[in-house]
Order: C-alpha cells, then structure tokens, then sequence
C-alpha cells in the first residue's frame, strides 16, 4: 500500500518478487481474467515486477545495483533479513548516501520483538483493536479490513515524502522504521484515550458512537441509514422536523449532548421505534432538509457500482499486459480537479523484468538470458 499510494502520486515503481511464486498474495482469494487475484490487484496498481532470486548472489546484485539508482526503498522482510542480503540501510548507504530505506516491520527493531513476524490479525488482538470493535454482546471482533496493514502503508508513504522534502535540503537520505503494533496503538484514537482516562475498558458500542447520540446505524421501514447528529441544534431539528418528537428536544434528560449519552437508555429506543415506522426515502429526505448528515448503508457490491462511485471514477477498466481488462479500484487523489489516474494495471510476475533491467541497469539481452537460465530472473 506505500509503495502504490506513491506509484498513484507519479512514482516509477519496481516491485522485487520471487521469479517463480511471486508476493504471496498473488495466491490469495478470488482470480480476474488476468490471472491475477484480486487481493493482489489491490494493493499492485501503478507498479512494475520484477522477478529476482534474492536468495542468489547474483539476484542481490542486481537488487543493489537497482537501489545504487533508486530514490526510496521499501521492504519488509522479517527484521535482519534485508542484511544477510547486502540490503540493509548501512550497507546501501555506502553506494547510495540518497537513498530513502523504509523499513516496514511487525515490532520495534530495538525490542525483544524484533524478529517477530508482522501480521494485521494479531496485531489487532495485541493492540485492543479487537477489543473496542463490534456490539456490547461480542466477543473480541477483527475490522472487516486489515485496517493496520493499510494504515500503516499510508503512514510509510507520508514519511517517505517527508524524507524525499528533506533531502531537498540536506542531500542524504533516511533511515525509516515503522511497526505494525505501533499503527495498531495508533489507530485506537478515541478509544485508546478514553481507556486511559477510564482506568480501565471503555465500553463497546456497535454502530453507536461512543461520544455522540444519537449518531450511528438506525433501521427505518425498509431499510437501514446511517443518521449522524453532531450537535444540540441538529437534535432540536431532528425531533421536531424528522420525527414529530418535539417532546424529546425539550426533554431536560437530552439537552446536551453529554446528557444524552449518559442517557442513551432512554433516549435510543424512542428514537428507533420512530424510525422505524417511517420509509427510507421520506427519513432520508427530511434529514438533509433539516442540514442532518445522512445516507444509506449499501452493500460492499452495490456501493461500488453505484452512480456516485461510478461517476466519481473510483472504479476503472484498466488495460493488463496480456491485453485483458480488469476492474481496479482508482486512487482517491485529485489534484488540479483531475483525479490521478491509474498508469498502469496491476503487473503479471515478471512482466517487466526484462524492460527494467535493460532500461535501468543497461544488462545485455544475453546476460539476462543467462541469469534466467541460472533461475536469478
């Protein structure tokens, strides 16, 4: 996710993958026509692939012959295993004072946990993540998405900027270091805060916010919306314009929000008897006329092939290397009102191996032939 989000912003973008399996999520979930999965396709837009042995001599080679060339490298092998390659920060510094070293671990690599492996779930678990997700009735529940991992690939993205800002200025490059666990702590926001104010567990709320009533999912006749009041003017609004309840705006119980958290017992279940006996359309239609964030709760397939995704761009057809299509999402950036486009389709394994190699290292067409018939490429 780093490395597309900076290969969406203009980036020339050399994904190193195995020359026979490939990342591993090239074999995880569901294939398009290409024969890529759509995990993969997720996270591969706007990059080349490049099949290399690392395990080889020569593959490690040619991996630092690439980062002598390179502005920013990412990786994030197990910690200590970039250095038994000849890949490590210290070690490309001396042919590449320049260069950007991102190194994207599980842990901290000064702990006890440096050589642990980094992965999203148990990060989730360690973190509390799956403690403050879902309904009071719950158990501990893991996000939908591998929140962390995605998170963690925006924050690498915007120190890696940074870095690249800096040596503008100085000339040298950077050391960077960033953990799933530390994104996981991170990214408990609210929650994590209010915990540490509590002295203890905050409680679960489901769809209901923790802080804010009422603000969540509500069910009407027909269907479930999402109905946000942030402040004490927009519930007035809402109970006497959305749901005829005036006596629940002069109610002194719920004249705040603060007392209608505290009082939410009361106040939630008239708030859901009333919407639910009203249509979807009508509630939905009443709220914004009352300025009251609003919307529908789609499904994941619905939301994407609705007009507002379609016609914002967010889905495109893009062209692969086999001269299939396939869907992938766009990046969210705009810039000069123009969404940025999706350059390129997420890569076969290898496909551009031999582009690179002769373009960017100059190898001959024979030395590429030999080094894949030694199984390097």
């Amino acid at each position: 996710m780093c490395a597309q989000a900076l290969g969406d912003l203009g980036a020339e973008v050399i994904k190193i993958e195995h020359p026979r399996r490939g990342d591993d999520t090239r074999d995880w979930g569901l294939r398009d026509a290409s024969g890529n999965t759509a995990y993969f396709n997720c996270a591969n837009r706007n990059k080349q692939s490049v099949g290399i042995d690392l395990q080889t001599a020569e593959g490690q080679a040619i991996a630092r012959a690439l980062a002598a060339k390179s502005d920013v490298l990412i990786q994030n092998f197990k910690y200590g295993g970039l250095a038994k390659m000849g890949l490590d920060y210290e070690q490309l510094r001396e042919i590449n004072p320049r260069l950007v070293h991102c190194s994207i671990t599980g842990y901290r690599t000064d702990g006890p946990e440096a050589t642990r492996p980094g992965y999203d779930l148990v990060v989730q678990g360690e973190a509390g993540l799956m403690a403050l997700n879902g309904a009071a009735e719950h158990g501990p529940l893991k996000f939908g998405i591998a929140a962390v991992d995605l998170v963690t690939g925006m924050l690498s993205a915007q120190a890696i900027l940074a870095a690249l800002y800096e040596r503008h200025r100085t000339g040298h490059g950077r050391k960077l270091e960033l953990a799933l666990y530390d994104t996981g702590v991170m990214i408990t926001s609210y929650y994590g805060t209010e915990a540490l104010v509590l002295g203890g567990e905050p409680p679960k709320c489901g769809n209901e916010h923790p802080s804010i009533v009422p603000y969540g999912v509500f069910d009407t006749k027909d269907g479930p919306i999402v109905l946000t009041v942030g402040n004490n003017a927009q519930f007035q609004r809402f109970c006497s314009e959305v749901i005829a309840r005036a006596d629940l705006a002069e109610d002194a119980r719920f004249a705040t929000n603060g007392l209608r958290s505290k009082n939410r017992g009361e106040l939630l279940p008239e708030l859901k008897a009333e919407l639910a006996r009203r249509p979807r359309k009508l509630v939905l239609e009443l709220l914004a006329k009352s300025g009251i964030p609003c919307g529908e709760v789609l499904g994941l397939h619905e939301a994407l092939t609705s007009a507002r995704c379609t016609e914002s761009g967010l889905v495109v057809q893009s062209p692969n290397g086999d001269e299939t299509c396939d869907k992938v999402l766009a990046p969210p950036y705009r810039i000069d009102g123009e969404r940025v486009p999706v350059r390129r389709a997420p890569p076969l394994l290898a496909n551009d191996t031999l582009a690179v190699l002769q373009e960017v290292l100059g190898l001959a067409p024979e030395e590429i032939n030999r080094l894949k018939e030694r199984g390097v490429l």
